[in-house]
């Protein structure tokens, strides 16, 4: 980036000398004497300099007025205003429409010096930020959801015409792996806050106190440990896009704080008695259906309605192996490029056992699947031997649909189909029908307390089956609960108590 310097000055002496001076300097400078001069050269012929210093009133206009226009079609570069008589309201207005300094004449040079050196270190930055934005919108177009299918082409479709809107909050819904974070990500990079800023957020991934400050910020001295201010993920998301994956495991305290930031756009920082505005763009994924967790109690019905503006489902790839022809290709070429590998041939064998294949893990798997085989290839074609997908044959229903008991044991897949709160799920729900749902035998069963099942069983609504009533003049009472049995699923208070 040349360091070209614009000054907008009617005094001509005045605006000649600072010419002669930044020249001397090594800029490049180009000088006007009027408003009108400066919107031609800005607006019609679309110089832009990194750096213009700009007296704030002339003969034919506001300096102001000028800014206003160019940061409304979006052209870059800092604005340093000088004026003769400072006013509190127009030195407001300038640093709302980003001006980096506001400077009242007589101004020293040396001083006038430092503050253009700097506006043209941050009319830099702001170039480089804009270049890597416009990196990622090219890597990741419409186009980069991968395939030729009838689905994909409909749900390529619909999300082409998402990005072009300007949404407020979108939920994305489909199984493990399905690819919601690219498609996330072409929403933002291809929409119109491809500007701003993308944060990625995985709930699962954080406790509830961590999460907590990590979404809305904290104060120094907000709680043990906080030694300074920390921004939040909402806070850090201004005028740009949060995504939330895995939202439903989001404690429903917390939901509630969010559905108040997004209702008020204003967020609180832990321990701030100050209120923030924000301008946030969210959307949110799952792998659990949401319409029933919220029937269930365990997500709030009021921020499903605020997130659900648009819907999205993903199909998973065993509805569309059609695709793998395009999208096993483009895999095999980013871990070519990652490794340095050198395979380019695919053999159809390759693909008759992928379409045997049922994927419950989806791409994710697939991906798993095309890097090792990129990684252990001897020669430049796929090796089929190190695909692992149960060794060429088509996997069974019973041992694609997910996990399993064999006797006194459990299989638990490990592929990307199952998340933990799901095992853990089906794990107890297996102990209480091997125990006849007394909670004694299974929390021995399963090396815990009672307390701690218990608190598992509120947590993933396992009822007891309602017991059945004998039928009508029959003489056989229904079933009572065994002395023993302290399994009252409904009963006693929920114990804090968790693995």
């Amino acid at each position: 980036m040349s360091d070209s310097l614009l000054i907008i000055e009617d005094d001509e002496t005045f605006g000649r000398e600072l010419a002669r001076h930044f020249s001397g300097k090594g800029w490049e400078v180009e000088y006007v004497t009027s408003i009108a001069q400066a919107r031609q050269r800005i607006l019609v012929d679309r110089f832009e300099p990194p750096v213009i210093l700009a007296d704030m009133s002339l003969p034919d206009g506001n300096a102001l007025d000028l800014l206003e226009q160019v940061r409304a079609e979006k052209i870059p570069g800092e604005w340093i205003l000088l004026t003769g008589y400072g006013g509190v309201a127009d030195s407001v207005r300038a640093l709302r429409l980003g001006a980096l300094d506001f400077l009242e004449k007589p101004c020293p040079l040396a001083r006038l010096e430092l503050v253009v050196y700097g506006a043209r270190r941050a009319a830099s930055a702001q170039r480089r930020l804009h270049s890597e934005s416009s990196d990622r919108s090219r890597r990741y177009p419409v186009a980069s959801y991968i395939g030729s299918s009838q689905i994909t082409r409909n749900t390529r479709d619909m999300i082409r015409r998402i990005a072009e809107v300007p949404f407020s909050a979108l939920v994305i819904g489909g199984e493990t792996g399905v690819g919601k974070g690219l498609v996330a990500r072409i929403l933002h990079h291809s929409g119109p806050r491809a500007e701003g800023p993308m944060i990625e957020v995985n709930c699962a991934a954080l406790p509830r106190d961590l999460l907590e400050s990590e979404l809305f910020g904290h104060e120094a001295g907000a709680f043990t440990g906080a030694k300074g201010r920390h921004r939040g993920y909402l806070e850090q998301a201004h005028e740009g896009t949060l995504f939330l994956d895995e939202i439903a495991e989001m404690e429903l305290d917390l939901q509630t704080k969010l559905l108040t930031v997004l209702e008020d756009r204003r967020l609180r920082r832990l321990g701030s008695e100050k209120a923030l505005s924000v301008d946030v763009r969210v959307i949110a994924a799952s792998n659990r259906n949401l319409e029933q967790r919220v029937r269930d109690g365990e997500f709030r019905s009021d921020l499903y309605h605020r997130l659900n503006v648009f819907r999205l489902d993903l199909p998973p790839l065993r509805e569309r192996l059609e695709d793998l022809r395009e999208i096993v290709p483009a895999l095999v070429a980013e871990y070519n490029a990652r490794s340095g590998g050198s395979v380019h041939e695919i053999p159809e064998a390759v693909y008759e056992r992928m379409c045997a294949y049922t994927w419950p893990g989806n791409v994710r798997e697939l991906r798993n699947v095309v890097e090792r085989a990129v990684l252990l290839a001897h020669d430049d074609v796929f090796p089929i031997e190190w695909m692992q997908l149960g060794h060429g044959l088509a996997p069974s229903p019973d041992e694609s649909a997910g996990p399993s008991v064999d006797g006194d044991r459990l299989n638990i897949p490990l592929d990307g189909s199952m998340a933990l709160d799901e095992m853990d799920r089906y794990i107890i729900r297996t102990a209480l029908e091997r125990s006849g749902h007394n909670v004694t035998a299974a929390a021995r069963a399963l090396g815990t307390t009672r307390e701690t099942l218990r608190y598992r069983i509120q947590k993933y609504g396992l009822k007891q089956p309602e017991p059945q009533a004998p039928p009508a003049g029959s003489d056989i009472p229904g079933p009572q609960p065994s002395e023993h049995d302290d399994s009252t699923l409904g009963a006693g208070k929920r114990s804090p108590a968790s693995f």
